[in-house]
């Protein structure tokens, strides 16, 4: 898989630990799921990649609301756990409303997943935060993957953190709702690729943080070998149960594993979907 040029225009609850080595069966361990985060909008019409373009150029125009509206969203961040200032400074730093259709611009700040088309939802604030800090670790990583970019906001908070973010989307039409939607040059290090995520980016490997925002029965070992030692992966884990999971790399084939929160995200799936 060819890289693609760069895209121009508090403390976690109480977790348990598991030695795992490459390929072993301890990567499962599901327990039951309670919450909801990126969840499939499977109600709403599914889009076409020619809309992608037209959604990615609505803004919301909300004005001086959008500063006011974002600068509570991060306090809530805060009174809900979120301790790293890093990561709120750039969860404030990013105009959510601009990932979101211009008619639910209004309510990009809730603490909700919103749908982006294609069947597929925005995560929820509060778990794009949690993700990262889980991954940051009071660390600054310098290269970060992302799979799953979606319409590209959690690459966007990414980019204000890290020196670069390479981020894949296995879905053509969302592919180009993330291109048009980080036409900023402020998101200038962010590489976006049309891809397979499970197969992740061996080309860029190693990175020192991996963020994943689908759920698979367990984590793809193509993934675990592209961590950087002393890295840490983000994901969740598991069918209709899912936990949030955290894997830190210790050494040559040698992993540590923390089993957090209990979540809902959509089904990691492989290959590409025009």
């Amino acid at each position: 898989m060819s890289k693609q040029p760069p895209v121009n225009p508090a403390d976690p609850p109480p977790a348990r630990r598991t030695g795992i080595s490459a390929g072993s069966n301890a990567l499962h361990g599901i327990t039951p799921a309670n919450s909801n985060t990126r969840v499939s909008a499977a109600v709403l019409p599914p889009r076409n990649s020619a809309d992608a373009g037209a959604i990615g150029r609505s803004v919301g125009n909300l004005g001086l609301n959008s500063d006011r509206m974002r600068a509570a969203m991060v306090q809530r961040l805060g009174a809900q756990g979120i301790t790293d200032e890093a990561v709120l400074r750039a969860m404030n730093e990013v105009p959510r409303h601009r990932f979101v259709d211009e008619a639910l611009a209004s309510r990009a700040y809730e603490d909700a997943a919103l749908p982006i088309g294609f069947g597929q939802t925005i995560s929820q604030p509060w778990v794009v935060a949690h993700m990262i800090a889980l991954g940051m670790a009071d660390k600054a990583p310098r290269r970060v993957l992302e799979v799953g970019a979606g319409c590209g906001y959690q690459a966007a908070v990414l980019s204000r953190l890290v020196r670069e973010v390479h981020a894949i989307e296995r879905m053509r039409g969302l592919y180009d709702l993330a291109r048009a939607n980080l036409a900023d040059p402020m998101y200038r290090n962010i590489r976006l690729v049309y891809g397979d995520g499970m197969a992740g980016l061996p080309k860029a490997a190693p990175f020192d943080m991996i963020i994943v925002a689908a759920a698979g029965l367990s984590i793809p070992d193509a993934l675990l070998q592209q961590l950087a030692r002393g890295g840490r992966l983000v994901a969740p884990e598991g069918g209709a149960q899912q936990r949030l999971v955290v894997i830190e790399r210790t050494g040559p084939q040698q992993w540590r594993r923390q089993e957090l929160d209990a979540v809902r995200f959509v089904p990691l799936k492989p290959g590409i979907q025009s």
